[in-house]
């Protein structure tokens, strides 16, 4: 059974940091697109950053040159990289496997999600 398993939401202050991790235990992601989603208090799901097999990364605007995307092909897992966090990036985080499709992405697995709270 394919699992991701997600680490390193909480509470952060506004300008701050913070890292998020997503392994996925005895998988190895290799064709396939990594990335994170964020669903907002009371809001749909929405695209954050993604990451292609090869280190194509792709972010939504809002968060171009705050956050950066990673992901480690050998031992498997997608990470993010939030700098200068501000309240609207409070949301529950998503690690998500998917395939690319044009413009979008056909999702595949989804984690559990963490919580991200950015508040002073």
């Amino acid at each position: 059974q394919v699992q991701l398993v997600e680490s390193g939401g909480g509470l952060v202050q506004p300008g701050g940091s913070q890292r998020l991790s997503c392994t996925t235990p005895g998988h190895i992601f290799v064709i396939y697109d990594m990335g994170w989603y964020r669903q907002p208090p009371g809001k749909q799901r929405e695209w954050v950053a993604m990451i292609s097999s090869s280190g194509i990364t792709n972010y939504t605007d809002s968060v171009k040159g705050r956050f950066t995307i990673s992901r480690d092909n050998i031992e498997g897992g997608v990470y993010l990289q939030m700098n200068n966090v501000k309240p609207e990036d409070t949301a529950v985080y998503y690690c998500t496997v998917a395939l690319r499709r044009g413009s979008t992405w056909a999702n595949v697995y989804w984690g559990q999600g963490t919580q991200v709270t950015v508040s002073s």
